[in-house]
């Protein structure tokens, strides 16, 4: 691997200090260090309890895997004073650091964004909480489906005749990740101008309710119980076929005529009590089953086929298909990496492709401590302060 300074990447020479765990603030630096920045992942001795999340790997956690890509790790126990100087030594020179402690752990920990201002001020800080440095919540434990659930995004999730469902897949996670990263480079882009960090906060709260942004609009004349059936009409979702399962969507007035026609419906086309998304919700019952029957005719690749690119469509496929998807491949999105214990596997890349800034090959997640020493001997210590720092575990 070519040293970490010449990786080449929009970010190229920003150093960021990840003392986050889990998956929004990790994966929020992943983002950063896909496009070139140097990204130190910094554990407690414990580990990031992400590494304990359950997988089929024996080595490793998968999710930590696909999470922490790209970065360099370091093992500091913060509650020791020489750890501390460690990490205040660190970021002297950093550009970022990110964490997801709550709000009121930083300062115990000599750690709080005044605290390294003091000593940093063109550091950029970034908080990442469950529910924002204010208010009754403040301090709670902040998980994904919690806040799902919390917001109101599982009342949208599932049949409109069954209780609220979560979405899996650490969704609002995912997507207060990439708020980190675009509010780090924001403020990276504004601290070319200022001169001066800044403090961030990203919380789980702000995610789920931002990621509903289409639904938090409400006018005080409007019912506030739409159905979770009303804007689909109850035809767009999954439908079982002759084999496998097909996601269907056909809300407008030209993919549902092409959905009828293309299924041999065409009297529900000609049929007025059908010709809206509110009257087929209000008609689902008698629309579905006769769009089910006409499904169980193909398979869902068959259908897939069928409607091409005139009805917007696809058959369920499993996450493990796409790292052999033509269009995946197309795009360049598989990553390959080695990691100890574990052995070769495959991920995916950033995202985003630039053209003026091509983006580094990633590589693996970093081994629990694996580059402890080769980082400290960087910040200037001695061998002897390394291992007096090891002896008392105050780095591992």
């Amino acid at each position: 691997m070519e040293p970490i300074s010449q990786r080449g990447g929009p970010l190229s020479g920003v150093r960021v200090l990840d003392l986050s765990a889990y998956i929004a603030g990790p994966y929020g630096c992943t983002l950063l260090a896909d496009q070139g920045a140097e990204v130190i992942k910094i554990e407690p001795p414990t580990g990031d309890n992400l590494r304990k999340y359950p997988s089929t790997l024996e080595a490793e956690s998968r999710a930590f895997l696909g999470v922490n890509r790209g970065k360099r790790g370091l093992v500091l126990d913060l509650k020791q004073r020489e750890a501390l100087d460690v990490l205040l030594d660190l970021v002297k020179q950093a550009d970022v650091l990110v964490h997801n402690f709550r709000p009121s752990v930083p300062a115990r920990l000599g750690i709080a964004y005044e605290q390294l201002r003091a000593i940093n001020p063109r550091l950029i800080y970034c908080a990442v909480t469950g529910y924002g440095d204010n208010g009754p919540n403040k301090d709670k434990a902040g998980y994904d489906q919690v806040l799902q659930t919390m917001t109101g995004m599982c009342t949208l999730q599932g049949p409109a005749e069954g209780p609220p469902e979560v979405l899996y897949g650490s969704v609002v996670d995912y997507y207060a990740a990439a708020l980190v990263a675009s509010g780090v480079s924001s403020a990276l882009f504004a601290r070319e101008k200022s001169g001066e960090g800044q403090y961030l906060g990203v919380s789980l709260l702000r995610s789920a309710l931002t990621m509903q942004s289409a639904r938090m609009i409400w006018a005080d004349s409007e019912p506030k119980d739409v159905g979770r059936d009303m804007r689909s009409g109850g035809i767009t979702g999954i439908h079982p076929t002759r084999e496998g399962y097909l996601y269907l969507s056909a809300n407008t007035p030209h993919f549902w005529n092409a959905l009828c026609e293309l299924t041999g419906l065409t009297a529900l086309a000609a049929d007025e009590r059908y010709d809206t998304v509110r009257k087929r919700a209000t008609h689902r019952d008698e629309i579905v089953p006769q769009l089910r029957a006409a499904l169980a005719q193909r398979s869902a690749l068959e259908w897939e086929a069928v409607f091409g690119d005139v009805v917007p469509c696809a058959a369920a496929r499993s996450v493990e298909d796409m790292f052999d998807d033509p269009q995946v491949l197309a795009e360049d999105m598989v990553a390959h990496f080695d990691y100890p214990g574990v052995g070769a596997y495959r991920g995916f890349k950033h995202p985003v492709r630039f053209s003026g800034t091509p983006l580094p090959e990633p590589f693996a997640a970093p081994a629990f401590g694996e580059h402890s020493v080769a980082l400290l001997r960087e910040a200037g210590l001695r061998e002897d302060e390394i291992e007096a720092l090891r002896a008392k575990r105050a780095v591992l």
